[in-house]
């Protein structure tokens, strides 16, 4: 498998992320991979971006520190600016005339 060097340094940025959040909450890699369900060399490969860990791992961790909803944004569709133009362009309430002067 070719990985771009992009993909690199996008996995080893996120994996430093999660290193970061870890160590935030002062715990060793042996006792987060317990909390995750992986074995420490599993954690350790996900700190350092290694692109072969599976996306399921990825899933657990993320819920644990609290950021499982970042899932959702993965390939969501783009947001059309005539679509969102739209929605701001709804019609306002005009009050109904009174009739009868009063």
């Amino acid at each position: 498998m070719i990985v771009s060097g992009s993909v690199t340094e996008s996995l080893k940025a996120l994996g430093a992320r999660l290193r970061e959040e870890r160590l935030q909450r002062n715990e060793t890699q042996k006792v987060f991979a317990s909390r995750i369900g992986v074995s420490v060399p599993t954690l350790y490969k996900m700190e350092n971006g290694d692109h072969k860990v599976q996306l399921g791992h990825w899933a657990v961790a993320l819920d644990l520190l609290g950021h499982v909803e970042d899932l959702d944004r993965l390939l969501m569709p783009k947001e059309s600016l005539f679509d969102k133009y739209e929605q701001t362009q709804k019609p306002k309430r005009q009050r109904a005339s009174r009739k009868g002067g009063k």
